[in-house]
């Protein structure tokens, strides 16, 4: 009987134990996403009202007073940009919830890599009114089987995120490459000051940002690479990012699959034909 109480005793205790470490758990998870909602919702709440409070002041300005015509297209060209950073917000949250959701469409199409890198950063040297030699972009002919909405949300979040977090002067380089097993490996390197190691996997959480949302310089929600990580997952591809340590900046390596073809072997092709012809 003492051997039975003892036993019953010691799997009561070990129970009592485990479920309070399994509360505690629970409960600093639910902190820290109250924290991440908290700061999502500070960072939004800026990203709305500057821009409108800016458009705003814009436009009194423009009612109330006779400005020149230099001025004019000055208060013009200010109140596009608020108009644009608005709609790149509205833009960014409508990815997040479809990928949530799980709407986002499904179509398989050939897709041009190069042509899609082209264009996601010549989109965000626009956006961030940087020279267009900021970013290089080093890429083959790759042609893709895969989804053409996924991918362009998946590289234009790495590509503005790149941007926006490098050094100064900025420099962003885009290299992509065919690995074996039909594999392509994009990376995307920035000369900023890099994330420190035991962040390297919180930072795909959803609303996760670095540092205190009050000493921020740059604007954001916290969505960003969270899309990245879903979205590379619903292509079936991976994402992660390298370590850097002998070097500045940050690194994030993306792997897809689907390839159809690329230059080399399109090269490789014609050779032979010619050959064979020959």
């Amino acid at each position: 009987m003492f051997w039975v109480i003892l036993a019953t005793g010691v799997i009561l205790l070990a129970g009592m134990l485990a479920g309070s470490i399994a509360y505690l758990t629970l409960t600093v998870k639910a902190v820290n996403l109250n924290r991440r909602q908290s700061n999502f919702i500070d960072s939004v709440t800026h990203e709305l009202k500057s821009p409108i409070a800016s458009l705003k002041l814009y436009l009194q300005t423009l009612t109330r007073r006779n400005v020149g015509e230099e001025q004019q297209l000055d208060f013009h060209r200010f109140m596009l940009e608020d108009v644009e950073r608005l709609d790149s917000l509205i833009n960014h949250l409508l990815d997040a919830a479809r990928i949530e959701r799980g709407t986002e469409p499904s179509e398989m199409e050939d897709v041009r890599l190069d042509q899609l890198l082209g264009q996601c950063s010549t989109a965000a040297c626009l956006r961030y009114r940087v020279p267009e030699d900021t970013i290089m972009v080093e890429c083959p002919r790759i042609t893709l089987r895969s989804q053409p909405v996924q991918l362009e949300i998946l590289f234009r979040n790495l590509i503005d995120n790149a941007v926006k977090y490098g050094g100064n002067p900025r420099a962003v380089v885009v290299r992509a490459r065919v690995a074996h097993e039909q594999q392509v490996i994009v990376s995307i390197i920035d000369n900023g000051n890099g994330i420190p190691a035991n962040q390297k996997r919180k930072v795909f959480g959803r609303f996760v940002r670095l540092g205190n949302e009050l000493e921020r310089s740059q604007p954001g929600t916290g969505l960003g690479l969270h899309l990245v990580r879903n979205v590379t997952k619903s292509v079936g591809g991976s994402v992660r990012i390298l370590d850097r340590s002998d070097q500045p900046g940050t690194e994030f390596q993306v792997i897809l699959r689907g390839l159809v073809s690329d230059e080399a072997a399109d090269a490789g092709d014609a050779g032979s034909e010619s050959s064979h012809t020959k």
